[in-house]
């Protein structure tokens, strides 16, 4: 081997150990814009108490952040992501071949999508079934007995009793968690109630692409500058970013629910979800501060009913789910396969 060789062999390695060090001496978190604001603030918290480097945030929404996270083992990789619904069993078997085969489950609270449009205009009510005939490419024939392509252009085409407003609406892209979750609680749900979709009831999600939906980016900032500056269009996104713009955009009505911190609790708005943070477990020891940051992140202080994180929109768990996932956490559960299978981050009794 001639010299040169070597010195460029001698040269990597160098880089190589200088990354995985710097890696090691700072969290890296990545994933949803949802739980961003969140992690940020527990971020921030952590590096003025604990004399440990603030933890680097990336917004790079649920998908992309699984991806980034489930990429590899190593200290150049990211040791959190977060996520705005839980994670999928194809994301789990990804992170398992890639050598991330120890994962733990936190989750932080609640949330809900909330459908908003601009302050000036008047209160709107929607029922799930008028997001979904909006949105879904095909729709119901006049008879009810097959699809047809939709062509709905304003709101009182769907029912008459809506507001002769143009159909616009402003959302998630595929990557993002709060487009699973929407998909999935609205477009999904709404379908059940519609023979025409045949052996697709309850399954169906293909939204249309006409123009009448508009795929914003991951940042949901982007969503409500959006609605400020166009009065007909509505938007989705989570209920802290309504929380934080209330003097901006308001909340519209879901099945006669509104979007706010008591109804997504108890519930009773339809359209409400968990939020998540994973761990990377292979960096537990490895990477520094990690576990004082989950357990932070974990406290009372932050997550629980009277935690901080609710004063900037987080809907707290149940004292006593609190108290389960808190256990689990403080353990270091591992995620199984039955676990991601049932969306639970607690053990399988």
């Amino acid at each position: 081997m001639t010299i040169l060789k070597k010195s460029v062999l001698s040269l990597s390695a160098v880089v190589a150990l200088s990354m995985a060090a710097n890696a090691s001496d700072q969290i890296r978190v990545v994933g949803s814009s949802t739980v961003y604001p969140f992690t940020s603030y527990v971020a921030e918290e952590f590096g003025a108490t604990t004399g440990n480097k603030t933890p680097i945030i990336e917004s790079t929404g649920t998908g992309g952040g699984m991806k980034i996270f489930c990429s590899g083992a190593g200290l150049d990789t990211a040791s959190f992501t977060n996520a705005s619904r839980p994670m999928k069993s194809s994301e789990f078997a990804d992170c398992n071949k890639n050598g991330v085969d120890n994962i733990v489950g936190m989750m932080v609270g609640f949330d809900g999508i909330a459908i908003a449009h601009s302050k000036t205009n008047p209160a709107m009510d929607l029922k799930l079934e008028h997001v979904f005939l909006a949105l879904a490419e095909e729709v119901p024939s006049k008879d009810g007995k097959s699809l047809v392509k939709n062509t709905y252009k304003f709101w009182n085409e769907i029912d008459s009793s809506l507001p002769k407003r143009e159909i616009r609406v402003i959302g998630a892209p595929t990557t993002s968690g709060t487009r699973d979750a929407f998909d999935e609680m609205v477009m999904e749900t709404s379908s059940k109630k519609f023979e025409a979709y045949g052996k697709l009831k309850g399954k169906y999600k293909k939204i249309r692409t006409d123009g009448v939906f508009i795929p914003a980016g991951e940042n949901d900032n982007l969503i409500v500058q959006q609605l400020t500056q166009d009065k007909e269009a509505v938007g989705y996104f989570g209920y802290s970013f309504l929380e934080e713009n209330h003097d901006k955009v308001q909340g519209v009505s879901l099945n006669g629910v509104a979007p706010t911190f008591e109804d997504i609790a108890s519930a009773k708005y339809p359209v409400s979800r968990s939020l998540y943070v994973y761990a990377k477990g292979n960096h537990l020891g490895k990477v520094k501060g990690m576990e004082q940051f989950m357990d932070l992140y974990m406290s009372d202080m932050m997550i629980g009913g009277k935690g901080v994180l609710k004063n900037i929109g987080l809907i707290p768990m149940p004292a006593q789910t609190l108290k389960e996932v808190q256990t689990a956490v403080k353990a270091r559960t591992i995620l199984t396969k039955e676990m991601i299978d049932k969306h639970t981050v607690l053990p399988v009794k």
